[in-house]
């Protein structure tokens, strides 16, 4: 699958957001990966994770770990498609961790999902996660790289799109600056 067809398909379910947004990682921008939209469809999610499941099949994964809340119907469908087992890690005093009876077995090897990464920083905090427990992360993917590249991990990072989707501090943030309406966060720790 094409960087365009995946674009495509964000393009068509509404999952490409204009306006002035808080990431999940504290930055600004005005540009908005809502995967939620795209997911809402089952055969649009179907050959967009089928994709990259094409991608990680070398990694034989026996589990998929995703961070709640936006990996979670990654997961299940990278999962189902890989014929691995499928956790979420979901955060409890501000840490990531395993619940619901989830655990892991060690020397299993996991593949960390997440559906748009922006700095990485959950994605992080899942694979050290899963690391503590004694498994074997093979490997950490995602729909969207918004870094273009840039974020990096300790193990093979593998995503279906990469793009550069411009990302500011708070502090330098142009959109502020020129006195827009506070930023909106549409991700998985937002109001909406």
């Amino acid at each position: 699958m094409t960087n365009e067809e995946v674009l495509a398909a964000y393009e068509r379910t509404g999952g490409i957001l204009k306006g002035h947004f808080l990431l999940t990682s504290g930055r600004h921008s005005d540009t908005y990966m809502q995967s939620a939209k795209l997911f809402v469809h089952p055969e649009e999610a179907e050959k967009i994770v089928a994709a990259l499941a094409e991608k990680l099949a070398a990694y034989k994964p026996d589990v998929i770990v995703s961070p709640a809340v936006g990996g979670i119907i990654l997961g299940y469908e990278l999962a189902r498609q890989m014929k691995a087992v499928n956790y979420f890690a979901e955060r409890e005093n501000g840490e990531m961790t395993l619940r619901r009876g989830f655990t892991l077995e060690k020397g299993s090897r996991v593949i960390v999902a997440e559906d748009v990464v922006t700095t990485g920083g959950s994605v992080k905090e899942v694979i050290a996660l899963c690391k503590s427990l004694g498994a074997e992360v093979v490997a950490c993917a995602s729909v969207v790289d918004r870094s273009n590249g840039k974020v990096e991990f300790d193990v093979p990072y593998v995503p279906l799109l990469s793009m550069e989707v411009t990302s500011w501090e708070a502090e330098n943030c142009p959109l502020c600056k020129a006195g827009a309406p506070a930023p909106y966060k549409p991700g998985s720790r937002g109001v909406k």
